[in-house]
């Protein structure tokens, strides 16, 4: 049997140990390792990798404590528009959404963008005549708001700033959510989801739903989901490029991973990390900020659950 294998993570940035109370830890790192968990239950049951990430990032999803889905930013105009991919590497079947609102998990969407449309990637009003036509119920803005996303707003929203969730220094509350995997088969799949930046106008779009900057998944190689400086991270084409190193220069996923990580975006200026698999099992989940949730589960009885460089 195949090893097989999850990682997750809620986004990288300036997690300072201090920062944070001892509560509010405890309750990340208890979130990470529900998600963690059931995705893994998947794979323990023999469930494919699509399906063990999709679990996992969905739990995420519904947790206040995270930017995507429930716990999503604000927009300039006081929404939340969201953004997810999934992509799984044995076909390089993907999909994704953007720029969509009142859905409560954007990740299952994008799902069934890869699945029951002919397209890959929709967004905005479209996106949202999809959704409606599948059933999907949407919720009211009051399921998405949260006092301290709303207080990050306020202190910005009359002014042309805007904030990166992951360089926020103070609340303690980070985080694009993403999970990749390896199933028992072999196979492997990645998927990400994102609330976006504080105060973002003009359909603003960062890197996670876009295939080979957020997310990325081919058997020959890896399944990567990304989080960090959006900007940068979609000039870097950093999931593509970690597939890519390993592929054509013949690296490990490991120093495919780091190359890109801590030299490669670097060099562009830009910040963040990422959660790798391939499919014999093997994980890396380098970041060059202070801390990025994290938590892996392997079927060799490896798991562990991070939030700063231990």
């Amino acid at each position: 049997m195949n090893t097989f294998s999850i990682a997750i993570h809620g986004g990288a940035g300036t997690l300072v140990k201090g920062l944070m109370t001892p509560e509010l830890e405890a309750e990340y790192k208890l979130a990470l390792k529900i998600a963690r968990d059931k995705g893994y239950e998947v794979l323990e049951r023999g469930g494919s990798a699509l399906d063990a990430v999709e679990v996992a990032v969905k739990l995420l999803e519904n947790s206040p404590l995270f930017n995507a889905g429930k716990g999503s930013v604000f927009t300039n105009e006081g929404t939340h528009e969201m953004d997810a991919s999934i992509m799984e590497g044995k076909t390089l079947e993907a999909g994704a959404v953007s720029l969509i609102t009142g859905i409560k998990n954007p990740v299952s969407l994008a799902r069934d963008v890869m699945e029951k449309s002919y397209h890959v990637f929709l967004a905005g009003d479209g996106a949202m005549k999809f959704a409606k036509g599948l059933g999907y119920k949407l919720e009211s803005p009051e399921y998405f708001y949260d006092e301290v996303r709303y207080k990050q707003w306020q202190g910005i929203k009359d002014s042309d700033n805007f904030q990166l969730d992951h360089s926020v220094k103070k609340d303690g509350k980070f985080g694009t959510v993403g999970a990749v995997a390896c199933d028992q088969f072999g196979n492997i799949a990645a998927a990400t989801s994102t609330g976006g930046m504080t105060n973002k106008k003009w359909g603003r779009v960062g890197d996670s739903p876009m295939v080979g900057a957020g997310v990325y998944a081919n058997n020959k190689t890896c399944a990567v989901s990304c989080t960090g400086s959006g900007e940068f991270f979609i000039r870097g084409v950093v999931a593509y490029d970690v597939s890519c190193l390993m592929e054509h220069k013949g690296l490990s996923l490991k120093d495919a991973s780091n190359e890109v990580i801590h030299k490669r975006i670097l060099d562009i200026k830009g910040d963040g990390g990422l959660i790798a698999v391939d499919a014999k099992g093997n994980i890396a989940m380098p970041f060059n900020t202070e801390g990025m949730y994290r938590a892996f589960k392997t079927s060799k009885g490896e798991e562990d659950i991070f939030i700063y460089k231990d």
